[in-house]
């Protein structure tokens, strides 16, 4: 499939990037000729909307604040056919874009990650973020069951079907793992492909809080195991509660069948309590897990009424 027959859409997220949106919608417009370039400006204080306008590119608000909130607004927005996001920082290469596009098209795939690969070494990441990001790698990967190299990355393309059926939760920089654990239960066929990054440009300051964001990136993971695997999560807590009643509990039963008499009421009644608690976090967690599947069949059947990327263009060509 020739991407010149399919529409193409960047969305590139700004918050007081105007040291760098112009280089970044200039880049994409050369890397993939037709691309339209939408640059979504969330409540910035300088000239990033002048800038983007005078670049070319199609310029639109978010007042509420947070790239969730950008991303949100935008798949609601744009149609298109194949759609390409990107942070206004002009930290990654747009010159992988036409790569990442045709690999999406070649699969067909739904979903494609850059993967970022630092340019000079030591230059682009912060102390700490590429250890950050290896360590929420490993744990999104435990949590539900597929590796992921870059999970943090901003630079992904994705196919119309990924993106109409994205329920995009997230209010701000979670929005990331919220699109590696979407893509992961849904299933889409995916990949990744190697990206350059690099350094912010002079005068550009990264907007990321290495602890809050982070803190805030592990409550996504949690709030989301409980809902993608509740049997896991509420059967832990269920099972924990089992254990220490069962060590409360013995003692008390063995003293009884001695003396025929109950030495610890309290110790007792915390005892049944517990093992209620752990019967009704499991009974939670199976109950939930009825209603998982509900929602994972729904968001198929969602995503299977577009089709795969290109097919539509291909169809309407093999019918001339």
């Amino acid at each position: 499939m020739d991407s010149t027959e399919l529409r193409i859409a960047a969305i590139v997220p700004c918050h007081n990037e105007e040291a760098a949106v112009a280089k970044v919608v200039a880049d994409l417009k050369a890397a993939v000729p037709g691309i339209v370039v939408y640059v979504y400006d969330n409540l910035s204080t300088d000239a990033t909307a002048e800038k983007a306008r005078a670049a070319g590119a199609i310029v639109r608000t978010e007042n509420r604040k947070g790239k969730g909130n950008v991303v949100r607004r935008a798949f609601a927005d744009i149609e298109a056919d194949v759609y390409l996001m990107v942070d206004g920082d002009d930290t990654y290469d747009a010159a992988a874009a036409p790569e990442m596009i045709k690999t999406l098209l070649e699969g067909p795939y739904d979903h494609v990650l850059g993967v970022r690969r630092e340019v000079e070494a030591g230059s682009a990441y912060r102390a700490g973020h590429e250890t950050g990001n290896k360590v929420l790698n490993g744990v999104v990967g435990k949590v539900f069951g597929e590796n992921v190299e870059d999970m943090l990355s901003g630079y992904r393309v994705f196919s119309r079907r990924f993106v109409k059926s994205f329920p995009a939760v997230s209010r701000e920089f979670e929005i990331e793992t919220e699109l590696t654990v979407h893509s992961q239960h849904l299933g889409v066929p995916q990949t990744a492909v190697p990206v350059g990054f690099r350094d912010r440009p002079a005068g550009s300051e990264s907007k990321l809080r290495t602890y809050s964001d982070g803190f805030k990136i592990l409550r996504l993971i949690v709030g989301l195991a409980r809902h993608e695997r509740p049997v896991a999560f509420y059967g832990l807590f269920g099972t924990l509660a089992w254990i220490i009643s069962v060590i409360l509990i013995t003692p008390i039963v063995i003293e009884f069948y001695r003396i025929h008499e109950v030495p610890r009421f309290p110790t007792l009644f915390l005892g049944f309590t517990l093992l209620l608690l752990g019967s009704l976090a499991w009974t939670a967690g199976l109950i939930l897990d009825g209603i998982r599947r509900s929602r994972h069949e729904a968001a198929r059947l969602m995503y299977l009424r577009y089709s795969a990327v290109g097919a539509d263009s291909a169809a309407a060509g093999s019918t001339r």
